[in-house]
């Protein structure tokens, strides 16, 4: 049985490379008719094509071609294009604009076959498990469609049903990437830079993310807790509960909220909704969502966002969410106010903060690159709306010096971009950066709080306690390795200058921390006896020691911070 299978496997394989090789010629030999078409190159040959193919390869743009072969070949491949849609980094931003209107044209999977998913999952009868399902699905793709369902206890809930089979239907197609990546890896070593062999793995890895429903229930969950724990006046999110009982690996189940799509112009007029309101909060939200919970809505295209009745916007399908870390945040900060101020020296420090770069090789070019795309900013004032155009400028400069951002810096810019379309036509006055400035403020001073400052401080003189605890112990095994000769030393010159630096440096540190233990004693004690002059019946000296305490942790955490990347 196992030998039939292994051939049944094979077949399917190489059937399936058939199907795509069909496809791709298919497109291929159209681009070419059109290549000779516009070139106006033998003629000839011309005259052989026949005019019904000479009209269908005009009719559409070589991306618009990709774009097409992608929703032919099916599921996966509508995926991967959906995936590449966020690598602006790594393909051409017109067929980025394609791939994002990659669609899938799936029929509905028949009642009984969704029922039967329903029940192998829950392992439950539909009758006990919903008062009502209704058989007809209200939303439908190519991996899941989405029914309503009303619970035995009144409550109405969307149900996210995948389809069957899906799973190795997308697995099959994964190993004919891989085998396709290789070939163009091996066979044209220009690709070899744009990694497709990893590119296929993360996209394994996102898909097969997407397939597990327990997966998104927790995006939800996660999201939904944010804007719970939210209690600030301007907090116009929502989210649908997650009900955990009639959730699977396969089958999502959700509390229905009823709203009006945020495209609906017409039926939010009618209903008085004033959609400037409307965008604000949109942009509000979404800004929040980046800059304090660091966790966003990566797809908020308008079939994904719902007006509700008071005012407030709901967020739907959670399968592609952006998590950013809170230093990236600070250093998103850094940068949209640097480009505010036109700071070049803060930009390029905001790149390789992001970038982890620590030497960058030509840093004349990189900072007329700069200085250029910051001119050109300010005097075109192209940009007012347009947040999104900014970062996909700023990343082809990265990109062009050789430098790397986090995969969410993209995620981030391509949700800007969605973001923005849909802006545009509720407000198309709303400036972006008007909207994003309370949060940049708020991302930057958030760190330098006199709280949060005195704990680094307080950190910094607690580690260097445990140091010097350990010095001693330290010190000695080294004296005992080299009294028995254990210890090799490397004499080559490679000039003194940068160890002459290091020692200064790592001197200044000690004494500071040495001055600061002691100031911090002092001072405690000034204050506990109430030593005069006194200020509210605090000494005032004491107050003054931990005012220059603090100074100077400042300077050292700032010291600390530059590391040894100074240049020679």
């Amino acid at each position: 049985m196992s030998f039939i299978a292994n051939i049944k496997r094979k077949y399917k394989s190489v059937s399936r490379y058939n199907e795509i090789l069909k496809v791709l010629l298919k497109y291929g030999f159209e681009d070419l008719v059109q290549h000779l078409e516009e070139k106006k190159k033998y003629a000839f040959l011309q005259k052989l094509i026949p005019q019904k193919t000479k009209t269908q390869a005009l009719r559409y743009t070589k991306w618009e071609k990709m774009r097409l072969v992608c929703e032919e070949l099916g599921p996966t491949f509508i995926k991967f294009g959906q995936v590449l849609s966020n690598r602006p980094d790594l393909i051409p931003f017109e067929l980025v604009l394609e791939f994002e209107k990659l669609q899938d044209n799936v029929p509905p999977m028949r009642d009984d076959t969704v029922k039967q998913v329903v029940v192998s999952e829950l392992k439950k009868d539909i009758d006990d498990l919903f008062a009502w399902f209704e058989p007809h699905p209200f939303a439908s793709a190519s991996m899941a469609q989405v029914h309503k369902v009303i619970l035995h206890s009144g409550k109405r809930v969307a149900l996210k049903v995948q389809r069957p089979g899906i799973k190795d239907v997308i697995l099959e197609d994964i190993k004919v990437m891989y085998s396709i990546a290789e070939i163009l890896e091996n066979r044209i070593p220009s690709l070899k830079s744009f990694d497709p062999i990893g590119l296929v793995k993360n996209f394994e890895s996102a898909i097969l993310k997407e397939l597990d429903f327990i997966n998104e229930s927790v995006n939800i969950q996660r999201f939904y807790n944010h804007i719970s724990n939210d209690t600030s006046l301007d907090q116009f999110a929502h989210a649908p509960l997650v009900y955990k009982d009639f959730t699977t690996e396969r089958v999502l189940a959700m509390e229905f909220i009823a709203g009006i799509k945020i495209d609906r112009l017409q039926k939010l007029a009618e209903k008085n909704i004033d959609t400037k309101l409307i965008a604000r909060r949109l942009s509000n939200s979404f800004f929040k969502q980046v800059f304090e919970y660091g966790f966003f809505h990566a797809d908020p295209h308008p079939g994904n966002l719902l007006v509700l009745p008071n005012r407030h916007i709901c967020f739907l399908d959670f399968g592609m969410m952006g998590t950013i870390l809170p230093r990236d945040i600070k250093v998103f900060g850094k940068l949209f106010t640097a480009i505010s101020n036109k700071n070049v020296k803060q930009i390029i420090q905001s790149i390789q903060q992001l970038s982890d770069a620590t030497v960058i090789n030509d840093m004349r070019s990189l900072e007329f690159d700069i200085n250029e795309f910051v001119e050109k900013y300010y005097a075109k004032d192209l940009h007012k709306n347009e947040m999104s155009t900014l970062l996909l400028e700023l990343k082809d400069i990265i990109v062009a010096h050789g430098l790397k951002v986090p995969t969410h810096f993209y995620l981030f810019a391509r949700a800007l971009v969605t973001l923005e379309g849909v802006l545009e036509k509720l407000d198309p006055e709303l400036d972006q950066f008007e909207m994003v400035r309370p949060f940049l403020s708020k991302s930057i001073t958030r760190n330098y709080s006199p709280l949060l400052m005195g704990k680094k401080v307080f950190n910094s003189i607690y580690e260097l306690a445990d140091y010097m605890e350990d010095f001693p112990r330290d010190l000695k095994n080294a004296i005992r390795k080299i009294n028995r000769g254990k210890v090799e030393v490397d004499l080559t010159h490679k000039g003194v200058d940068p160890i002459i630096h290091t020692l200064r440096r790592l001197t200044t540190q000690l004494v500071s921390a040495f001055i600061m233990v002691a100031l911090i004693i002092g001072s405690s004690l000034f204050i506990i006896s109430n030593i005069p002059p006194l200020w509210k019946e605090i000494s005032v000296v004491g107050i003054l020691g931990f005012v220059l305490t603090f100074i100077i942790g400042f300077g050292m955490l700032q010291d600390i911070r530059k590391k040894d990347y100074h240049k020679w």
